[in-house]
């Protein structure tokens, strides 16, 4: 199963899930839906996200 840290990322950088969506093109219900487990990005969309976060993929996202 996927995880990740999107959300404790996302609050230490102050930003909200719309202005994460916005740095990455989604919407904030999809950042919504990643930080919960419920939907898994596509890879383009997880390396997106680690940018916008300023880390590498491996510390946003891995399998457990």
């Amino acid at each position: 199963m996927l995880q990740n840290s999107v959300k404790q990322l996302r609050k230490e950088q102050k930003l909200t899930q719309e202005q994460l969506g916005k740095k990455v093109n989604v919407t904030r219900q999809t950042v919504a839906f990643i930080e919960k487990g419920v939907y898994d990005p596509s890879v383009t969309l997880a390396i997106k996200i680690s940018n916008a976060l300023g880390k590498d993929i491996g510390e946003v996202f891995w399998i457990e």
